[in-house]
């Protein structure tokens, strides 16, 4: 492996305070060198400047790093910064059609590579087992059946059809929120599921799809049924991750935490501890969304983690990279127009003229809500 590969900031997939690089973020990353970056809508003012932004995080990596963003249509749709929101899942699920997933999942590749992402972290594999969607667990509207069934033909849909158009996929919130009754971006939720109610319902998504998902997500929930000894996060479990994920449902992509930089961690463990956690647990991507200020610090405690479990990440994220599809070549402005286009067509098509709401102007921004 080279030293560039073999850095320990490989394993670190971090936020960006701002839409631009300035003069001390962009020496810190330069220091640092993380495997990847994740946006949010900080980070995006006009669309011109999210693929500036993108190539500026390639020019100062020595690696080719990962570039994602969480575009999955509905509330949780980053891009609708700078273009049309559309459909989620909830609403594809009502059409239940997966005609109409392919066409959403087939546009957001296309977007993605134009802004020059290479992983998008969706589907959400998540249940809706309440019509209503009523109890804040942070999946109102983002999830795509009521049935294991449903889950993998429409998530399934959406899944290929990204991969095919060169974005990687991203399966979420192993093991499941789908019981959670607490958001993690607060507090820590107790999920009191037996694990054959675990098997029956939220692993089903992964065990049919295990081996289409280029990584997985595992979520900040504890599972009793998983570590009875504790309220220990299934991010930070070696039984969810290396015992349940890798093991019994043998997946073979990328594993990455949820942020750690949610309620449900912050709350309970300092930085040097989680990060050795999640590696020992089998996690290859620690996830920071907004502590920037502390990346060389988690740089160094992750030099000090066993080295096992570093060589171990850093080998599944060096093979992960491998796989990646580069960007579109250069930005077009007109594309993007054409695209966005689409993608309100799309919306109308499966909403209805009156639901999709009055079309915003080209340039118009909107204020999505920062949910994961």
């Amino acid at each position: 492996m080279s030293d560039a590969v073999s850095d320990p900031g490989q394993t670190l997939l971090v936020g960006l305070p701002g839409p631009e690089l300035d003069a001390a973020t962009a020496a810190t990353l330069r220091r640092v060198q993380p495997g990847g970056y994740i946006l949010f809508t900080r980070n995006i003012v006009t669309p011109a400047g999210l693929r500036k932004l993108t190539d500026d995080l390639r020019d100062l990596s020595r690696v080719e790093p990962i570039i994602t963003i969480d575009q999955e249509g509905g509330r949780v749709s980053r891009l609708k910064a700078v273009g049309h929101e559309p459909p989620g899942a909830t609403a594809l699920r009502l059409r239940n059609d997966p005609v109409l997933v392919r066409r959403h999942a087939a546009l957001t590749a296309r977007l993605l590579r134009l802004f020059g992402f290479n992983l998008d972290l969706c589907p959400v594999l998540d249940l809706c087992l309440r019509g209503d969607e009523s109890v804040d667990n942070s999946l109102r509207g983002r999830c795509y059946g009521e049935t294991v069934e449903q889950v993998v033909r429409l998530a399934g849909a959406f899944n290929s059809e990204l991969r095919a158009g060169g974005v990687a996929s991203c399966g979420k919130h192993f093991p499941g929120y789908t019981s959670a009754r607490e958001d993690a971006h607060h507090s820590l939720p107790v999920i009191d599921r037996t694990r054959d109610e675990l098997d029956a319902v939220e692993l089903g998504p992964y065990r049919e799809m295990a081996n289409v998902l280029d990584s997985v997500m595992v979520c900040h929930a504890h599972y009793p049924c998983l570590d009875p000894d504790g309220p220990r996060p299934a991010s930070l479990s070696a039984n969810a991750i290396n015992g349940l994920l890798r093991g019994e449902l043998d997946f073979r992509g990328l594993v990455m935490t949820d942020d750690l930089d949610m309620g449900a961690i912050l709350n309970s463990y300092g930085l040097e501890e989680t990060l050795h956690l999640a590696l020992a647990a089998g996690a290859d991507l620690a996830m920071i969304c907004h502590r920037v200020d502390q990346l060389e610090n988690a740089r160094g405690f992750l030099e000090r983690a066993p080295h096992a479990s570093l060589e171990r990440a850093l080998a599944a994220v060096a093979t992960a990279k491998a796989r990646l599809s580069p960007p579109a070549p250069a930005f077009s402005e007109e594309e993007f127009r054409r695209i966005d286009a689409e993608v309100w067509n799309l919306r109308v098509d499966v909403m209805g003229e009156e639901a999709a709401g009055h079309r915003a102007p080209e340039d118009g921004k909107r204020s999505p809500v920062e949910i994961y």
